[in-house]
């Protein structure tokens, strides 16, 4: 049975970072492509990075250069490193696979 489990989210001020996990079980991360993606209250999902089996990785526009994606297969577990959070971060952040496969998702709240 293929499981996802977010952590990682929390409270932060602007500016400042945190990192998400994405624990993996009933497949291998490094075997699919990986993407996170997040939903702000009131607005749909919006992709924001992806991982390929070969590893090369691709960022939304708006979180490219603060945020990196990657994943420890040894562990099998898909990562988050986001830098610079602004207001605009804001989101419930989950991993998801190209299977359509997500977990519950994280919260992350970047508020002086």
């Amino acid at each position: 049975e293929v499981q996802l489990v977010e952590s990682g989210g929390g409270l932060v001020q602007p500016g400042g970072s945190l990192r998400l996990s994405c624990a993996a079980s009933g497949f291998s991360v490094g075997s699919v492509v990986m993407s996170w993606v997040r939903q702000a209250p009131g607005k749909g999902p919006e992709w924001v990075s992806m991982i390929t089996i070969g590893g090369s990785t691709t960022y939304a526009v708006s979180v490219k250069g603060r945020f990196t994606i990657s994943r420890d297969n040894a562990r099998n577990t898909l990562y988050l490193q986001m830098n610079d959070l602004k207001p605009e971060d804001t989101a419930s952040y989950y991993c998801r696979t190209s299977g359509g496969s997500r977990g519950q998702g994280t919260q992350v709240t970047v508020s002086s």
